[in-house]
């Protein structure tokens, strides 16, 4: 166990993360909300103090983080939240964006050529937003409290202010160039082109207003009237396609989640058009064939077999999944069966790596800057909820009188049929650009159950890693024993098939550890840090919750609720 923790604890240090605090959690009986900001951490457990249910919390985190985060929280956007009752049935919404009527396979090749700038950075790029309508039927199906209520503390930060951080004074000066051209984007987050310095107030007004619609009217208050048409004007005048009968037109989805099992416990996650939660099942299908506890957190064998599995688990996901109201024929049942997992098993080498399949599958672009939330409240209703903008700040454009941000997410689509790129990939059928199609994700907001008792809540952004990050919290906890806390700082690796190599936190494994792994065959590359986790697990034996926060990148806080008044 100290061996185990020291381990952790030189990791976490070299990660910028404050080894003090490496193995606390936070711990509560009645609740505890874990995002990407304190502030709207603290919104969530005051809601739940005051009776409101994890997706009341939920609602309330989700706009207040399109105030205090922008980068990432938003109304502009879209995502996935995945609830668990205490009692009853789990359900899945999906608030995806969509492609606008005017959309096309062929969009993304002006002239017959493919343009990432079209397709990643225009007024092209921006999807049909989600987050309003689900958030709202999230609300309306398993809320308490009143919407205004929910909506009401966002508002006021807007409206008011609230306290610049010096990672959103540093976020904002970083953005502040792509932003240079849209001067709604310039008034809203400089002082006349000054950046915000730690400590100062920023106000959002015309984010208040637009808020305020959203209060008193709900989805309509943002779809229709004034906001939409402040949209379309947007759109009209700068070579965008969204009509306020697109925006009319847009409705979230209640899916059922997508299940497995893993070590006994019972995986809840998300289902398409995110691939996040059938790619981690199946990943995890492989390794519950491994004794990973006796290979040891970090060794060589265990980073070898998640490596493959990984490998194995990403290619069925660029070959397969999809919209599935464009693509009624995935073989998601398959994918997560554990047959399939046993045939994939056959052919992992505990000595050596395979060579990636000569098959070739266009990735696109998928950003890390997405956000996660987690939310247990105090009757053991949790909710998982992970959204966003695509890039950070989405394609950098304020809608001028609404104050927010809008997505980029069309960049999520694949670049063209038939296309081929420098690296020598092709695109694939499934996640072709279509009018109202949901682009393809790997979004996996997760929640475990054992015995019919919630265990756990977790996900994390970061574009393609999101998958495998939340695989590694799932396994740090469960194969190697780590608490909430721990299971969040423990180092991380990424494999998604093609480009055919391990990609692995800086200074987070051991010489040892690589060189044996390049003994394997396995390509290495080091980067920065994977991921933003949220995680909250539930100890039936004390009775009590525990959080771990991502302290990877700053602001982040897993809040405890308070005693209700």
């Amino acid at each position: 166990m100290k061996r185990r923790v020291l381990a952790i604890a030189v990791a976490c240090a070299t990660l910028g993360v404050a080894v003090g605090a490496i193995s606390v959690p936070t711990r509560s009986r009645a609740g505890i909300v874990a995002s990407q900001n304190e502030i709207a951490s603290k919104v969530g457990a005051d809601v739940i103090r005051d009776g409101g249910t994890a997706v009341d919390a939920m609602v309330a985190v989700g706009f207040a983080l399109a105030v205090t985060h922008p980068t990432a929280g938003n109304i502009g956007g879209g995502g996935f939240l995945v609830y668990r009752p205490a009692s009853g049935q789990p359900v899945a919404y999906d608030f995806r964006e969509t492609a606008p009527a005017k959309a096309s396979p062929t969009m993304w090749m002006p002239g017959g050529k493919y343009d990432p700038q079209v397709h990643h950075n225009s007024y092209l790029a921006v999807g049909v937003p989600g987050t309003v309508a689900g958030l709202h039927l999230a609300w309306k199906e398993q809320g308490k409290l009143p919407w205004r209520r929910l909506v009401e503390p966002a508002i006021a930060l807007a409206r008011d202010g609230f306290v610049v951080s010096d990672g959103l004074s540093r976020s904002l000066r970083n953005v502040q160039r792509q932003m240079a051209k849209y001067p709604a984007s310039v008034a809203q987050f400089t002082k006349n082109g000054v950046p915000y310095e730690p400590g100062e107030i920023l106000k959002q007004p015309d984010l208040a207003k637009t808020l305020e619609r959203i209060a008193a009217s709900g989805p309509a208050g943002f779809y229709e009237g004034e906001t939409a048409a402040l949209i379309e004007k947007e759109m009209l005048a700068n070579g965008g396609i969204i009509s306020r009968e697109d925006l009319k037109n847009y409705k979230a989805v209640k899916r059922t989640p997508v299940k497995g099992t893993y070590r006994g416990y019972e995986i809840i996650a998300m289902p398409p058009p995110t691939s996040g939660g059938v790619t981690m099942i199946e990943a995890l299908n492989i390794l519950e064939g491994y004794d990973l506890k006796k290979m040891g957190a970090n060794s060589a064998d265990a980073v070898h077999v998640m490596a493959e599995s990984m490998k194995r688990a990403y290619a069925d996901r660029a070959k397969y999944l999809g919209d599935p109201d464009f693509n009624p024929k995935m073989p998601v049942d398959m994918l997560l069966s554990k047959a399939h997992a046993d045939e994939l098993r056959k052919t992992i080498s505990l000595k050596h790596t395979a060579p990636a399949s000569p098959e070739k599958f266009d990735w696109p672009h998928e950003s890390d800057e997405t956000t996660h939330i987690s939310i247990v409240d105090g009757n053991l209703n949790a909710a998982s909820m992970t959204y966003t903008l695509e890039q950070g700040y989405g394609v950098k454009i304020v809608v001028p009188g609404a104050g927010f941000l809008l997505n980029n997410e069309m960049g999520d689509f694949n670049a063209g049929p038939g296309i081929t790129t420098a690296q020598g990939l092709i695109g694939t059928e499934p996640n072709l650009t279509a009018p109202g199609k949901r682009m393809l994700s790997s979004m996996a907001p997760t929640i475990l159950a054992k015995d019919g008792q919630l265990f756990m809540v977790t996900g994390s952004p970061g574009g393609r890693t999101i998958i495998n990050t939340t695989l590694e919290t799932i396994v740090g906890v469960l194969d190697f024993g780590l608490n909430a806390q721990e299971a969040v700082d423990a180092p991380r690796f990424h494999h998604q098939w093609l480009p055919d190599e391990i990609n692995y936190e800086r200074h987070g494994f051991s010489p040892d550890t690589l060189r044996a792994l390049a003994q394997r065959g396995h390509a290495l590359k080091e980067g920065g840090a994977q991921g933003v986790a949220q995680v909250i697990i539930y100890n039936a034996e004390d009775k009590v919750l525990e959080g771990g926060t991502d302290r990877r990148v700053p602001d982040g806080a897993a809040i405890a609720v308070p005693a209700r008044k």
